[in-house]
């Protein structure tokens, strides 16, 4: 079995696309292989495994962690979603740029997004389930977000009517999280 890369986005965003074996029965694939990702120069230490169920609309992001920082290893098991990583590296030469591609559980695309980048994802189908592989564990008080639709981002979701959480619709601007002291923490 072996997994891809497919592209490289904004200098650290990888998609990858794992080989599958389908027959009549239906398929396999290996969605993590730690020597592949090894071979392959993308991060293969995970600590933590996170499922999400979403019905279409819902934008959760632009999220991420700064203590520790972490990283996500981001795949759509059921459905189809829109998976998005956006630079906000204090002196990325990237810095507030953003990369998207669809993934769904049919072109098994799967997306790393460093420590350094805030993550989200809009579903497009009916309901998506999206499952990620975390680099640290979870630790509320060292999160946050970037309001999805910060225009200093620009991220082209592709639906406009989105459904949010009120945390997100909260959340911060890329300005606003340069400014504060723990964005020292997230440098290129």
């Amino acid at each position: 079995m072996e997994i891809k890369i497919e592209c490289r986005d904004l200098e650290e965003v990888v998609i990858l696309v794992p080989e599958v074996f389908q027959d009549s029965r239906g398929f396999f694939m290996e969605t993590f292989r730690e020597d592949h990702f090894k071979a392959l120069g993308v991060p293969h230490h995970f600590v933590q495994d996170n499922h999400s169920r979403s019905v279409k609309g819902v934008v959760r992001g632009l999220h991420f962690q700064w203590d520790p920082p972490m990283g996500k290893l981001m795949r759509v098991s059921f459905g189809t979603a829109f998976l998005v990583a956006a630079d906000i590296r204090k002196g990325s030469p990237t810095l507030g740029q953003w990369t998207g591609v669809v993934a769904s559980a049919e072109n098994r695309r799967q997306v790393w997004a460093p420590a350094s980048f805030a993550r989200g994802f809009c579903v497009l189908s009916d309901v998506a389930e999206i499952q990620y592989k975390c680099t640290e564990i979870y630790n509320a008080r060292g999160e946050s977000g970037i309001r999805w639709d910060d225009p200093d981002v620009g991220v082209r979701w592709p639906l406009r009517n989105v459904l949010l959480s009120e945390k997100d619709r909260q959340a911060q601007t890329l300005a606003e999280w340069l400014a504060r002291p723990e964005s020292a923490k997230l440098h290129y």
